[in-house]
């Protein structure tokens, strides 16, 4: 088992100084879409243009593995 860290970027936000043990990098990835549809209801109404959030999985070296970004944009 790794331990990996799931950083959490928006307004005021602080990096996951846990993180959790799982037994892969597939397994870490699955973890970060979890968090993200989680985390993305929350956005409901609250989400403005110019805003963005992302998710920034970083194995136990703190090496960047995965990174999903949501952003909105007024055209």
């Amino acid at each position: 088992m790794a331990r990996y860290f799931f950083n959490i970027r928006d307004e005021g936000s602080d990096p996951d100084m846990e993180g959790e043990e799982l037994p892969n990098n597939e397994a870490a990835w699955h973890e970060a879409t979890l968090i993200t549809g989680e985390l993305f209801k929350d956005f409901a109404g609250k989400l403005r243009p110019g805003q963005e959030w992302s998710l920034e999985v970083t194995d136990e070296r703190r090496n960047p593995l995965y990174f999903i970004r949501v952003s909105a944009e007024e055209i």
